[in-house]
């Protein structure tokens, strides 16, 4: 089990967000989550497993919308958890929701 302060997939500041999630190379994954959120503490340990799984093809990474909110309302996150892959600083896709793991890797599957 992994905790939402898990070092399997750290947390973004917003002096690291662009060097971790937008210039990253390769694909980035980013949990949009806030402590207090219910959903969120469910899917964060499916995203543990899928750092592990992907691991060297894909990066993971959490932004507290708490503590972000500039990041957030960036990308018109209204409803969290929202998980957002991006390439190269773009969003290519985004699901939203306690998703179950099968959903989450398809969409990664169609990035990688």
């Amino acid at each position: 089990m992994f905790s939402a302060d898990s070092s399997f997939y750290p947390t973004v500041t917003g002096a690291t967000w662009q060097s971790l999630a937008l210039k990253a190379e390769g694909p980035v994954l980013v949990e949009f989550w806030a402590p207090w959120c219910g959903p969120c503490r469910m899917i964060h340990p499916v995203i543990g497993e899928l750092t592990m799984q992907y691991a060297g093809k894909l990066k993971c990474f959490k932004v507290n919308t708490d503590d972000r909110p500039s990041i957030a309302t960036q990308y018109g996150i209204r409803s969290i958890p929202t998980i957002m892959i991006f390439i190269n600083g773009e969003k290519k896709d985004a699901v939203i929701g306690a998703v179950p793991k099968t959903t989450l890797t398809a969409s990664i599957e169609k990035v990688l």
